[in-house]
């Protein structure tokens, strides 16, 4: 079997005892080499410096190829043009580029008086600076915003056109949803590599709850199976055998990259990157 090339997200610390976690989550998935990682902004814009501080501790110290979140919310262009440039200045020279969620309370986003109306102005102008490799988002589900499945393929397409040069996705539950969605963005003419979101499932009533926010189709059979294996005490590693059955089913139909949304909580990452083949390499003392 084809050993998959991997990304990893974590989200920046709020707390002391968070940034021990994230450290502690660094040091658990940096010996599996990802070919990057990437640091979340929070809704809203309201992790824009502790993002920005992750994103600098993380390329400095623990050797890894850092990807820093940039959004739209609450910040004019100059502004978001100037933590950018923050970013260069650190050495992060990767951006994925999004238009963001409103701030908790409002239900639609709203441009910011003299702020980037969507994401393609974003992209339009990070490329234009000619500093980033810029990634950005792809929805194989109904983005919540979009009219229907189909505006949700053109608008990648124009984000690509924009200069962005990968696309990761929204994370799903069954391997179908990503094949119907890369067959699509195949159809319209997109050929820019689009790279599956993957997100363990630590704990399925929360993961149930956030999906529905997010779109995401939960498949009725998904309940029964996490109901079965809670009053049996299985919940860890049926969640790891439906992952790993996911991602590998995904790897048969040709896809090569997996970015895992760890949520700061590495060990079902980790242990389905190893029944995947993704071992550690032996450079753990790079993160220590």
């Amino acid at each position: 079997m084809t050993i998959p090339e991997i990304s990893f997200e974590f989200f920046p610390p709020k707390n002391l005892e968070a940034s021990f976690r994230l450290w502690d989550t660094v040091q658990v998935l940096a010996p599996l080499a990802p070919r990057f990682v990437s640091v979340t902004y929070g809704a809203g814009g309201t992790t824009r410096e502790l993002t920005r501080d992750a994103v600098a501790t993380l390329h400095k110290n623990a050797g890894l190829n850092v990807a820093a979140h940039l959004t739209c919310v609450n910040a004019t262009r100059a502004e978001t043009l100037a933590v950018a440039d923050s970013f260069a200045e650190a050495g992060v020279t990767e951006i994925v580029a999004l238009r963001g969620d409103p701030p908790k309370g409002e239900g639609k986003f709203t441009p910011c008086e003299g702020g980037f109306a969507n994401s393609v102005e974003l992209i339009e102008a990070l490329a234009a600076t000619g500093k980033f490799t810029l990634r950005v988002g792809a929805y194989p589900e109904r983005h919540p915003d979009a009219p229907d499945a189909d505006a949700d393929v053109t608008w990648l397409k124009r984000k690509f056109e924009a200069g962005a040069a990968e696309g990761l996705t929204q994370f799903f539950f069954e391997a179908d949803t990503f094949l119907r969605f890369r067959d699509r963005c195949v159809a319209a003419g997109i050929d820019k590599p689009i790279v599956p979101g993957i997100l363990p499932i630590e704990n399925w009533k929360g993961m149930r709850r956030f999906a529905l926010n997010c779109g995401a189709n939960v498949p009725a059979w998904m309940d029964e199976a996490f109901e079965k294996a809670g009053r049996d005490g299985r919940e860890d590693l049926l969640a790891t055998s439906l992952c790993t059955e996911m991602c590998d089913r995904l790897m048969q139909e040709g896809v090569e990259k997996l970015h895992f949304y760890t949520l700061n909580k590495p060990e079902l990452t980790r242990d389905v990157c190893h029944a995947l083949g993704v071992t550690p390499n032996g450079k753990l003392e790079h993160v220590a």
